[in-house]
């Protein structure tokens, strides 16, 4: 990024509506300024750069995607640029603006398969930007500043915003999607959060608030709100407005497929108002307990790659949003460009009133650990998950964890009671362990069936069973790690009880590479595991290795041969994270 100079006049400060909570964009942001800033000098110096004169035929393209809500806006000023004759460096800059999904184009980034046929993305959300670089060393995006802002609430149709108390009654995120969920009175609507940046950043919110006051206890309530939701849900956001209902019928306010309630952002209701009439504008609720917010990152596509023109270029449109002119396009079509004085004019047109908390700052963007903690309770949460838990017992498993009095037994028996909180009812979860000749001549033995949480028998839940069952467990002396046999069993019991339309999956967890040489070998196992594999019923093993004796590689092996995935963690404590997080991974890789 050091090569590119300062393109024109105008500087390459664009606005960052965005609280500076998180460093890392800043940080990108500030470098890019000041990197660009001295290039400038060198530039003006050896009279390099052009300013005014009229457009030229060797014009600089400039291709950019960008998020459909914020593509008008783009456009607006391509043209913009193109009537005044904006130059960068004397040339003239064609800007060409396509609109697509941000998750689209954060899923094509990410697997890297050819060169990206465009310069600039600006999605609605830095989450995008991170999944694109998630886990990876490298990455072809460069976030170079953002051009505008939304809140994202929750907006409500005139006759059920009235029965919900608006204005004057406010909630926090919890409350609001109970009232919006507990009943057909008031129905809430929402984009699917694994393809909306409004839809995930709003559950987040709701997922870290609820926890906060709820504790442990506050994952369930999430999941249960996240259940409610996932029946209701869009799969992106450009299709949700048209669940609302559309007028008010009996017929289209009773209809089961309407929603009279959306988690939009406040740009969303802005545009929505701007033609629905004042019958069926939206009233705008900003929970109390902040607002998360869509920044619009600018971002650079494989700016390495990029010539000087074009990189210059790059940066001269952006700076136009820093300017009166970018600012006024952006703030006709309901964007904010400064979060600390949101328009009385831009609050009005998406359906705020007093004492709605709409000029509250953003509360802190959710950290990646969080955002896959949520797209994990996401995908068990829609799809009901099978799970075939499998637990090491073997002797190791009593040794202690660094830092901690407790064994690595007794924490993981605790993070996979913590695990167990996030799932639902409608969930089926099971429970094996294992250790060499643990039942006569086998490694294994079978403690609880993949059976519903909810389901009574005896006088309690398999939820209740199944806790017990985890308290329970204790490492076996003189046990090893009977991990290949026990692994192809598991598989096999998991393989002929799966169930058609749920999220089926074998979870392992070990502490150690396989210790039974009666058993067979890895490459046997994994020979099987390959043939018993269908594509079109998915079971994929989530292999975790737990400390630093395990084998990392040996359980990447095992899981790679069904689809799955193998992770290690030094801390079993480490273990709910992980799961969730390879739920996620495999829960975006059906079919």
């Amino acid at each position: 990024m050091g090569r590119h100079s300062l393109p024109d006049e105008r500087g390459t400060d664009a606005p960052d509506p965005r609280p500076r909570a998180r460093g890392r964009t800043v940080a990108l942001t500030t470098a890019l300024v000041l990197v660009v800033a001295g290039g400038a000098a060198a530039a003006v110096g050896g009279g390099m750069l052009s300013f005014g004169g009229s457009c030229e035929d060797d014009a600089v393209r400039l291709d950019v995607v960008a998020a459909p809500d914020v593509t008008p806006a783009l456009r607006a000023a391509a043209d913009h640029a193109r009537k005044t004759e904006v130059t960068s460096d004397g040339h003239c800059i064609d800007v060409r603006v396509t609109a697509r999904d941000s998750y689209k184009v954060a899923d094509e980034l990410r697997a890297g398969k050819g060169d990206p046929e465009y310069d600039v993305w600006v999605p609605d959300s830095d989450l995008w930007v991170r999944r694109v670089g998630l886990g990876m060393e490298e990455t072809k995006v460069s976030p170079a500043g953002n051009i505008a802002s939304s809140p994202v609430g929750i907006a409500v149709l005139p006759a059920a915003a009235k029965s919900l108390g608006w204005p004057k009654k406010t909630y926090d995120w919890p409350q609001l999607a109970t009232a919006t969920l507990k009943g057909d009175e008031v129905r809430l609507g929402a984009a699917d959060p694994a393809r909306s940046a409004t839809g995930l950043l709003a559950l987040a919110k709701l997922g870290a608030s609820a926890k906060k006051q709820g504790g442990e206890e506050g994952d369930t309530r999430t999941a249960a709100l996240a259940k409610a939701l996932s029946t209701r849900t869009t799969d992106t956001d450009g299709r949700l407005l048209d669940t609302l209902a559309r007028d008010g019928s009996a017929a289209e306010q009773g209809g089961p497929r309407r929603n009279e309630a959306l988690i939009l952002s406040e740009q969303a209701a802005f545009a929505h108002n701007a033609s629905a009439g004042r019958k069926n504008s939206l009233a705008l609720f900003y929970p109390k307990d902040g607002s998360p917010r869509l920044d619009y990152p600018y971002t650079l596509v494989a700016d390495d790659e990029m010539s000087t023109d074009t990189g210059r270029a790059a940066l001269r449109f952006m700076a136009m949003f820093s300017d009166e002119v970018g600012r006024k396009i952006l703030a006709e079509r309901g964007f904010r460009t400064d979060p600390g004085r949101p328009s009385a004019r831009l609050l009005t047109a998406a359906g705020a009133r007093s004492p709605q908390p709409y000029a509250r700052e953003a509360s802190e963007p959710p950290s990646d650990k969080e955002i896959q903690e949520i797209l994990g309770m996401w995908t068990i949460t829609v799809q009901s998950a099978r799970l075939s838990t499998v637990v090491d017992a073997s002797q190791s498993m009593s040794q202690l964890v660094p830092g901690r009095a407790q064994s690595r037994m007794e924490v993981t028996k605790s993070s996979l009671a913590r695990a167990l909180a996030g799932f639902t009812d409608e969930d089926e979860i099971g429970l094996w362990e294992f250790a060499t000749r643990l039942d006569g001549a086998r490694d294994y033995r079978e403690l609880e069936p993949t059976e519903r949480l909810g389901e009574h028998r005896g006088g309690a839940t398999h939820r209740d069973r199944l806790t017990k069952a985890f308290r329970g467990l204790q490492p076996v002396p003189g046990g090893a790690t009977g991990l290949y046999d026990t692994t192809l069993a598991a598989y096999k019991e998991a393989r002929s009880t799966y169930v058609s339309g749920k999220f089926n999956a074998l979870v392992i967890l070990t502490d150690g590479a396989n210790q039974d040489p009666a058993g067979i070998s890895r490459s046997s196992l994994i020979a099987q595991l390959k043939e018993l594999s269908d594509p079109e019923r998915p079971l994929p093993v989530i292999a975790i290795a737990v400390g630093p004796e395990a084998d990392k590689d040996e359980v990447e092996q095992i899981a790679a041969a069904t689809g799955g995935s193998g992770h290690q963690v030094d801390d079993p404590a480490q273990i709910h994270a992980v799961i969730l997080e390879a739920i996620m991974k495999a829960g975006s890789n059906r079919p």
